[in-house]
């Protein structure tokens, strides 16, 4: 299926959804895939709730497409935090950086600043919408477009499963989408500063997450059973 296949798939999908998947939330963390979603939100399915998580720790880059965004779009992005005793208590038993120290202290951080805080953006709903595409890693091979999500208790819709990585650049600069400026410096998957990195050519999208770790790139979010 070309572009514009996809692009009135992907609409159709977004307005179902919103007819009869309701109330639901698009989780957007203002990766090149969630630009696409959102764009396609704010022009075709303004009542779907959008909200992004702020673990605190999200790198300039991103804080300015999000204003950028603001600025753009007619739709409001609500911004849930993490529990601020929870992240001090953290810090003080593991310091700032204790992340690096094993993948359960990095498990416990992302369970804090993004876990905890995707749980309270979903309550009350009865779907959420993610910009996840079975492309970008070996984990996300076996994913559905629409799937009961046991850990938070409500429908889990992937609208972009399967566009590749070239569908989304195309729609970007077809559409004219604003886009998160360290994309253009190689960083094909971006999350908190410290846990983020550039990637070498040949490297899987992934491989500059927790790039210090060797087992599972993910964070908690879409942990699949």
């Amino acid at each position: 299926m070309d572009l514009a296949g996809k692009t009135r798939e992907l609409i159709e999908n977004l307005r179902r959804i919103e007819r009869t998947q309701s109330p639901t939330a698009f989780a957007c963390s203002f990766g090149a895939e969630d630009m696409v979603v959102l764009d396609a939100i704010a022009k075709s399915a303004r009542r779907i709730e959008v909200f992004t998580l702020d673990t605190g720790r999200l790198p300039e880059e991103t804080h300015a497409l999000l204003e950028t965004v603001r600025n753009k779009y007619p739709i409001a992005i609500r911004t849930y935090f993490p529990d601020a005793i929870a992240v001090q208590t953290w810090v003080e038993q593991n310091g700032p950086n204790g992340f690096y120290r094993s993948v359960a202290q990095r498990q416990q951080c992302c369970h804090i600043r993004k876990v905890e805080p995707l749980k309270r953006a979903l309550v009350g709903k009865k779907s959420w919408i993610t910009g996840l595409r079975r492309e970008q890693s070996a984990a996300r091979q076996t994913l559905e477009l629409e799937a009961w999500d046991e850990a938070n208790g409500l429908l889990k819709i992937n609208p972009l499963l399967d566009w590749t990585t070239e569908d989304v650049w195309a729609y970007i600069r077809t559409n004219d989408v604003p886009y998160n400026a360290l994309h253009d410096r190689a960083y094909p998957s971006i999350g908190c500063a410290p846990c983020s990195r550039a990637v070498h050519p040949g490297e899987d999208s992934r491989a500059g997450r927790w790039w210090w770790e060797s087992s599972s790139k993910e964070c908690g979010l879409h942990l699949q059973p």
